[in-house]
């Protein structure tokens, strides 16, 4: 018993100091770093607000609720977006026994994310991954589209110069400008638009062992 309850202490050290690492890693990245890498042109912005996925969610965003859930905090407002009003990240994550701590020990892959989504939704839920560059051009081109809703898994880093993997979703394409609107679910940034190459770069990177990419919920 005394081995027992040793290891389990032991073990709840260990997730701590992981999540306390992950979320330190999380705050890197400085106001201005984000301000001068992405693309916030009030002109810009209020025109992507207005693109058919985009103006379901109404011109607002629910912010995850701590660094770690971008990925629930993402399910539920496309849920949201799709009419299901009652759904909040708690709901989503709620007998999946995910993040039961109330932080997700080094995040949610994409893969982990699909499968929570797949609790909440009858929609057809897909993993998009290993794409090509022109491939994710068409998918961007459909996240116009209001029967599907996108959430990309990026690399942070390769966008700000700092950072982790993280999920938030796409509001739509301004396909004149070749931009992407993402909505991101982290209060400290809030939503933007960027390259769609760039974009495209950022996701096509490893999260361990597999790529990161999308997820598609559809009806």
């Amino acid at each position: 018993m005394r081995r027992g309850r040793i290891f389990v202490f032991g073990g709840g050290v260990v997730l701590l100091a992981a999540a306390a690492l992950f979320l330190a890693n999380l705050s890197q990245v400085s106001p201005e770093a984000i301000q001068s890498s992405v693309i916030r042109t009030p002109e810009l912005i209020d025109r992507a607000w207005v693109l058919p996925v985009a103006a379901t969610f109404k011109s607002s965003v629910t912010w995850q609720s701590n660094g770690s859930r971008c990925g629930p905090a993402s399910v539920a407002n496309i849920l949201r977006s799709m009419g299901e009003e009652e759904t909040t990240e708690a709901a989503v994550l709620d007998g999946t026994g995910k993040c039961w701590t109330g932080i997700c020990i080094m995040g949610l892959t994409l893969d982990e994310l699909a499968e929570v989504a797949r609790t909440k939704t009858t929609r057809k839920v897909v993993v998009l991954r290993d794409l090509t560059s022109e491939e994710f051009r068409e998918h961007m081109k459909r996240t116009n589209d209001p029967t599907r809703r996108y959430i990309i898994n990026f690399s942070r880093e390769k966008i700000f110069g700092a950072g982790v993997g993280h999920h938030s979703p796409i509001g739509g394409y301004l396909e004149a400008e070749d931009m992407v609107f993402v909505l991101d679910v982290n209060e400290d940034y809030q939503p933007w638009l960027i390259e769609r190459e760039r974009l495209f770069s950022a996701m096509d990177t490893a999260d361990g062992h597999i790529k990161r990419g999308l997820l598609l919920i559809g009806e």
